[in-house]
């Protein structure tokens, strides 16, 4: 590894803001008092608040410092697989500030709130045509939000026809949270096994499928980064049998523009705003995770609903059918600015590209790293590729040991260890916005670590070494949590 590519630099210590403290220290000059003096509430003991003396350098050093400890898209590759950590244009965060989308009310009378209802009833539309589905609700806050929307869906749809179905059919290369979202709705989870080629069977399917299953959990493309090639046939039997056929759209901008689930079968669906259609991601939120249905189940969607009365646009509650609200208020509209400005400045070909480059990119790194990273599925991947540690075991060095060691590369870790079908996954996922010049560094660090492996596996368990953190004891963090800030 040349030493350009070498993550190094100055990296500082910074104190809490208490040990830098010293009296007479300050930042700034308070003017001139205009009211009579008042004394301190009894309770502070005539100290006064507990705020540290600092010189203005001090302050703004210290938050500086603190934000370059963090990293971010910003900052580099993040090829965080299954979660498309991708770079996000600046214009949809311009946008998403404009003072009359980021100052509106929420108790706002709808007559001064036109044009927000209206981007709402029109990204609602280019959601539905993007996907081929004929309804949708942006009220869901996020990815699994919106997967509890569709399985509520499911729900009704069954009691509206008079059954109550009890089970859930759920992949093993599923997300994580599908299970889960399932399981609020009182379904049981009944695994489903991929089959050698890492996607779904039919038979399988056929197999498990009954009159007391609500239907099937899909994510398309699934965890290994493979296209279920057989959904179709899939729904067909699942619809056979009075099913629904559910995708998890987490994924979805491997196939964007691309494929419409709609047109193959799947009647509800979620997004992911903050993952697909540029909202800066990660951190716990914000998030968006519009649910779709098709038209059957137009009737159960989340109210009120945005809609075109005339020449105004309301929230109607005009849907008796409705599984009620899943959001007191559209607190996260902002990220729904940004998928709207994102699609309208992509237009069609743009998103159709967007999709294109991310398989390219993923394929690209499938190819050149196969021959130093064991591959599990060595067929052609859409957005993100799955190897493993297997040939780096032999010298006792793990897919930790390879995550840790990426760092001092300047790259943040891919997911590691998830699909758990995988044994030692390395989850890879470049994105679109990714230059072929980045992706090539980042595959001769993963060739470099390879190489380092076969002459001192010792030297990558000590690795991070240029961080301002060494590597932690994971286990003892696990299991004796410091939660005081000692």
């Amino acid at each position: 590894m040349t030493e350009k590519l070498t993550a190094r630099g100055i990296v500082q210590e910074e104190p809490l803001l208490w040990e830098k403290s010293k009296p007479g220290k300050t930042g700034f000059s308070m003017p001139r008092r205009d009211v009579d003096a008042c004394a301190l509430d009894e309770a502070l003991q005539g100290e006064g608040p507990d705020f540290p003396n600092l010189s203005e350098v001090e302050v703004i050093r210290h938050f500086t410092r603190l934000s370059q400890w963090n990293f971010g898209l910003d900052t580099g590759m993040y090829p965080l697989g299954s979660c498309t950590m991708k770079y996000n244009p600046k214009i949809n965060d311009r946008q998403a500030g404009l003072s009359g989308f980021a100052s509106a009310h929420p108790l706002a009378p709808q007559h001064v709130s036109q044009g927000a209802l209206r981007l709402l009833v029109e990204l609602e539309q280019f959601l539905c045509e993007i996907t081929g589905m004929h309804a949708a609700s942006l009220q869901p806050a996020a990815g699994a939000h919106g997967e509890l929307a569709g399985m509520m869906i499911f729900n009704a749809f069954h009691q509206s026809k008079g059954v109550q179905r009890t089970k859930i059919l759920i992949p093993d290369t599923a997300h994580g949270t599908n299970p889960a979202s399932a399981a609020l709705c009182g379904f049981k989870s009944i695994p489903v096994r991929s089959g050698e080629d890492g996607i779904l069977t039919p038979e399988l399917v056929a197999e498990l499928m009954d009159e007391d299953t609500a239907g099937i959990m899909i994510t398309n493309p699934n965890t290994l980064g493979l296209y279920e090639e057989n959904l179709k046939e899939i729904a067909d039997i699942i619809h056979g049998k009075g099913g629904l056929v559910y995708a998890d759209g987490a994924n979805m901008n491997a196939i964007m523009g691309v494929v419409r689930p709609g047109q193959i079968g799947v009647d509800v669906m979620h997004l992911n705003l903050h993952k697909t259609f540029s909202t800066p991601h990660g951190g716990g939120g914000p998030g968006a995770g519009p649910v779709l249905v098709r038209e059957h189940l137009a009737r159960f969607l989340p109210t009120p609903r945005p809609e075109k009365q005339g020449d105004h646009y309301v929230l109607s509650d005009a849907c008796p059918d409705s599984i009620g609200r899943m959001h007191a208020f559209y607190g996260n509209f902002g990220i729904l600015v940004r998928a709207y400005s994102y699609i309208l400045s992509m237009g069609s070909e743009g998103l159709k590209n967007a999709s294109r480059y991310a398989v390219l990119n993923a394929n690209y790194i499938k190819e050149k790293l196969k021959d130093t990273y064991f591959l599990p599925y060595d067929k052609p991947c859409m957005h993100e590729c799955v190897f493993s540690d297997q040939l780096q075991k032999e010298s006792h060095a793990t897919t930790l040991d390879i995550a840790k060691r990426l760092i001092d590369y300047g790259f943040h870790p891919p997911t590691i260890y998830f699909p758990l079908i995988v044994s030692g996954a390395i989850m890879i996922e470049p994105t679109e916005t990714e230059s072929k010049e980045d992706i090539d560094r980042f595959i001769l660090a993963m060739q470099t670590i390879a190489a380092e492996i076969q002459a001192d596996p010792d030297r990558l368990h000590e690795a991070p070494q240029f961080t301002k953190v060494r590597r932690l004891d994971e286990v003892r963090a696990a299991r004796n949590p410091c939660l005081t800030g000692c």
